[in-house]
């Protein structure tokens, strides 16, 4: 867990219907989306021989860690991959220093490519929402090494359990800077009610289907 002064939240029904509509919305997708679950597992196991789901440590609601589920869309042997790019290349990492992402991802596969372009990479999230580590919206999950980046608002915006959508990625996702992406973390998470989760779920659509900022 990552300590900090985590705000008590003052809105228990709100909680608890947000927390409802995840059960709700995440089980009915899951069912629906399953075939298509097993179709692209099956596709990138087929691509190399190895696990299609990939678990990734991230911080959730208080600072606790939790596995973070992505149909993987990356070299088996990425931390390597990117250790050895970042070394070889100077405006590599700059580009990782500033947004902790790089456009030209030496990891990530062709297969990878389409997954994270259309979001279907973030699918299997649904089984953390359903199991209440994530929230269908929130903040970004974040890794411990961005943790600094968020300076003091990072209990503020850890106040809340983190979504698969949100502010950020309805927004323009990889387009906006970092400093912006924590503002709007700490938007949400100090105004959150149910409406807007609502209206954020309705922009998600279209904003995915444009694919605007997601690399």
């Amino acid at each position: 867990m990552v300590s900090g002064a985590f705000p008590i939240r003052s809105k228990p029904l709100g909680l608890i219907g947000k927390r409802g509509i995840d059960i709700a919305v995440s089980a009915v997708s899951i069912l629906t989306l399953l075939p298509l679950l097993g179709l692209l597992c099956a596709a990138v196991w087929l691509s190399d021989g190895r696990s299609p789901i990939f678990k990734h440590r991230r911080i959730g609601r208080n600072g606790t860690y939790f596995s973070c589920l992505k149909i993987r869309s990356m070299v088996s042997n990425s931390d390597e991959v990117l250790r050895r790019h970042l070394e070889e290349n100077a405006d590599a990492r700059v580009e990782w220093a500033l947004n902790h992402k790089l456009v030209d991802d030496p990891r990530v596969t062709a297969l990878g490519k389409f997954l994270r372009k259309s979001s279907l990479d973030e699918l299997p999230q649904l089984f953390n929402v359903l199991w209440g580590e994530m929230s269908l919206v929130g903040p970004r999950p974040i890794v411990e090494a961005e943790v600094a980046r968020y300076g003091e608002a990072f209990a503020q915006c850890f106040s809340v359990p983190p979504g698969i959508t949100g502010m950020w990625q309805v927004s323009g996702r990889s387009e906006i800077a970092y400093s912006d992406r924590v503002a709007l973390d700490l938007s949400y998470a100090q105004g959150w009610n149910l409406s807007r989760d609502v209206a954020i779920l309705f922009k998600t659509v279209p904003a995915v289907l444009r694919q605007k900022g997601s690399y």
